[in-house]
């Protein structure tokens, strides 16, 4: 979930809506839950996806928690690298640090930052660096990389008697698993996480034509890597919605005004026409701007139906794109929550058992 909700609810309500939702996947038994942040957007609730994954460790008991993502430019490394192994440890492990440079502009704007998406993508670059140096070395660490603007040293100030000067490292050794969202078609970032063994988790944003391209270039990543690429570190995350019947299925995920469905697909396409990123709505880089319609996005990228046609919808995907190891079901405000709940219980218990058996899959 990015978490996404009308501007006029009241977050005391939202926050504890995107909390049931995830519990309920946990009791459902998905594989893992990753939660966005924004600063500066009054239809996303959540500004760290931290504080708001920690409230869930004690109501949940096997679901992974992901920051989905912890945007690398809004803070220094440092604190980064200590938060989040210090949630690895509240989470004995369940947690998937997803990671990104923040695309809000607003954000950086309220940052006082002023950076281009450019800059922001060097500074996301260097940030990781210098966090996977601070669980990589003993204190008082000294990194100071070439080009790199963040020095990180307790040199001066270290005290070994004491434990002064020394930071968190996380539970899980050598690290916890790292996670990229990936949305530019071609994008040049995934060759990097193939080359530095982090995965890909392809946005539910793009039209699926332009997914594999994702792959390619993780695969090329991997190769540089000397590596072979594995399909199931690779994360798909498509719009879906499960119901009873095709009357209830159109209406709620397509037609009805007060479809979740339709709020979230004009905010996201108005979202990407403002920051010139809507190619991903595109059939190809050249075609017209008035193509790129509300219509268009609700037919081509929410698979919405009875367990029969989202099953068809799903198996249709992974022959169109190629294998990927986890589909990662996008969550919505519940306008109707009789109906959000409906379908994460139908996907759990009808729709992926029918599609792992159909592909020769096993949970793990």
């Amino acid at each position: 979930m990015m978490p996404m909700h009308p501007a006029e609810r009241d977050p005391v309500h939202t926050l504890q809506e995107d909390r049931e939702a995830i519990i309920l996947a946990d009791r459902l038994g998905f594989y893992d839950a990753f939660v966005g942040e924004h600063l500066t957007d009054r239809c996303e609730n959540v500004t760290n996806s931290f504080i708001f994954l920690a409230t869930l460790i004690s109501d949940t008991k096997t679901i992974k928690l992901g920051t989905g993502t912890s945007n690398l430019s809004h803070s220094h490394p440092t604190l980064v690298a200590a938060h989040a192994a210090m949630f690895d440890h509240l989470a004995k492990g369940r947690f998937i640090f997803g990671i990104s440079p923040g695309a809000l502009a607003s954000d950086a704007e309220a940052l006082g930052l002023g950076l281009s998406m450019e800059e922001r993508n060097k500074l996301f670059a260097e940030s990781i660096d210098v966090i996977l140096a601070i669980w990589e070395r003993e204190a008082p660490y000294d990194i100071d990389f070439p080009g790199n603007r963040f020095k990180v040293t307790t040199a001066q100030t270290l005290l070994p008697e004491l434990g002064r000067g020394y930071m968190y490292k996380p539970y899980q050794k050598p690290r916890p698993e790292i996670v990229g969202t990936v949305v530019a078609p071609h994008s040049r970032g995934v060759i990097a996480m193939g080359e530095r063994d982090f995965h890909p988790m392809s946005a539910n944003f793009l039209l699926p034509h332009w997914l594999p391209s994702h792959w390619a270039n993780y695969a090329a990543g991997k190769s540089n890597a000397g590596q072979k690429a594995d399909p199931a570190d690779w994360r798909v995350a498509r719009t879906i919605f499960v119901a009873d019947d095709d009357k209830t299925a159109r209406r709620y995920g397509r037609d009805d005004p007060a479809s979740p469905y339709r709020f979230y697909w004009e905010k996201l396409r108005g979202n990407m026409m403002r920051a010139k990123r809507h190619v991903i709505f595109k059939m190809n880089q050249h075609e017209d701007d008035s193509a790129v319609t509300l219509e268009r996005l609700l037919d081509q990228l929410v698979l919405c139906g009875t367990v029969d046609s989202v099953v068809h919808e799903i198996l249709a995907l992974r022959e169109q794109v190629g294998e990927f190891g986890e589909l990662v079901y996008a969550g919505t405000d519940w306008v109707d929550p009789e109906l959000g709940r409906r379908s994460m219980e139908l996907m759990a218990t009808e729709v992926m058992p029918r599609i792992n058996r159909a592909i020769g899959r096993r949970r793990p």
